[in-house]
């Protein structure tokens, strides 16, 4: 089960998967304009233009400049307050996995070989002699 979960978390935190998560966070919020933006202007204008009467808002409210500018401006500051959030959250996690990469690069491997005094070739640091030469080591 640890193993399945340590995958799952490697498979979660690559770049690409965090990436194509937070465009689709953002996708949706944008959609939010869109749609506030169709709804509080673009479809009172052209009932405007084509019946003469300014029509109703998606909520069912006559349509007036400034409840529209409200609106819209609403979902503008719901866009950037998720948008600075995911900002956050992503330099939050990028700085957790800097850190995790730079603890695994701090401990460097113990040494499993020496070298060879009289001949410089690398050899196992338990042995006593050196298979290259065949000279007698110190004990060190």
């Amino acid at each position: 089960m640890r193993k399945f979960i340590a995958e799952f978390k490697k498979f979660a935190l690559r770049g690409n998967v965090l990436d194509l998560a937070v465009g689709v966070i953002i996708g949706g919020a944008f959609t939010g304009i869109v749609t506030a933006l169709t709804d509080n202007f673009i479809n009172p204008l052209l009932s405007l233009l084509f019946t003469g009467t300014p029509g109703m808002l998606a909520d069912g409210t006559p349509w007036t400049f400034g409840g529209c500018v409200t609106a819209f401006g609403t979902t503008l500051v719901n866009f950037i307050i998720t948008a600075f959030v995911l900002f956050l959250l992503m330099r939050g996690i990028n700085a957790l996995m800097t850190m995790s990469r730079k603890k695994k690069e701090e401990a460097p491997a113990a040494p499993t070989t020496k070298v060879c005094p009289y001949c410089l070739s690398e050899i196992p640091l338990a042995a006593t002699r050196c298979a290259h030469c065949t000279s007698q080591l110190d004990k060190e």
